[in-house]
């Protein structure tokens, strides 16, 4: 890639990102407030370039020039400086988000593609204080963003179509699987799937139908073990619509119709019950090492990943 490429924020998708660039070859500077942040990400960018290698999908000497080409910067107008993609990873806060494009577009040229990560925040919303609103893009990673193939495109309404097929090609070129939103949608798709299931895995557990251990596993040990090769709907088609119309006509009415947060996850997160952070959620992490349980489903992401051919 011959564009040079800041990320903004070092946090948890911001070093993800920034060595999927420089594995793809670009020269990347990676900024984020002060050197204290920066360092867990170059930490952590270093410990999945070293998966990377054990694992066989680098060699020593491809992930010793990945890690080379990521420059730390704390300094965001310096890191700007001949910029041709900018994408932004802060936390998602609206006023603070558009404040920043406001400071990438005092920099940059008007030929820099902006994107945000955001999972939540409509295009519009984000652009709405922008000086050239065509150039931005929301380009949805998921965690970990240097594993995860996915990432959902929604460009601005107003982008031009060469340049949202740039954006797509470019992103392939990185690994990746983009999937263009045809519109805005408050989550997206896959925050949408995702809180659908989440929603009904909560609502079993306040029936007491099952615990949260044994959920997790009917999921893991069922139907996600399908989901990596064929998704819901291809697995409709496969088992029957015919079935599928029986069986969504039976449990339409059974099923959670709750339009906010479950009570037991507001009563887990009053009571500071936040899950691995804070040692306890549904699951009691004290005794399951998290760092542990990460490097593990890294290991298998990527393995994974190696099955399916990528």
């Amino acid at each position: 890639m011959d564009r040079g490429v800041v990320v903004i924020g070092a946090g948890v998708m911001g070093h993800g990102i920034a060595q999927l660039f420089a594995q793809a070859g670009a020269r990347v500077r990676l900024h984020d407030l002060d050197e204290a942040r920066l360092a867990p990400g170059l930490a952590a960018v270093e410990t999945s370039l070293a998966l990377l290698v054990e694992e066989e999908v680098l060699s020593p000497a491809e992930a010793a020039a990945a890690r080379s080409r990521i420059r730390p910067a704390t300094r965001l107008e310096a890191a700007l400086a001949g910029a041709g993609v900018v994408v932004e990873a802060i936390p998602e806060l609206l006023e603070e988000k558009q404040a920043l494009f406001e400071r990438i577009e005092r920099v940059v040229g008007d030929d820099t593609l902006i994107a945000s990560t955001t999972s939540t925040l409509p295009i519009s919303r984000l652009a709405a204080r922008a000086r050239r609103p065509e150039r931005m893009v929301v380009a949805h990673f998921f965690n970990p963003a240097q594993l995860i193939p996915l990432v959902e495109v929604v460009p601005h309404p107003s982008m031009p179509q060469a340049a949202v097929a740039e954006v797509l090609a470019m992103l392939r070129r990185l690994g990746k699987h983009p999937v263009l939103l045809r519109r805005e949608v408050p989550g997206f798709v896959a925050n949408r799937l995702q809180a659908a299931l989440l929603r009904e895995a909560f609502h079993l557990v306040e029936l007491g139908v099952a615990s949260a251990e044994e959920i997790d596993a009917v999921v893991t040990e069922g139907p996600g073990l399908r989901w990596p090769f064929a998704g819901p709907i291809e697995t409709a088609d496969l088992g029957g619509l015919d079935t599928w119309l029986r069986l969504l006509d039976n449990l339409g009415s059974e099923l959670s119709k709750a339009e906010q947060a479950p009570a037991v996850l507001r009563e887990l997160v009053a009571s500071g019950q936040l899950g691995a952070k804070s040692g306890r959620g549904l699951i009691d992490w004290t005794a399951r090492p998290v760092a542990e349980r990460l490097a593990a489903r890294d290991r298998f992401l990527v393995r994974l990943a190696k099955l399916k051919g990528r």
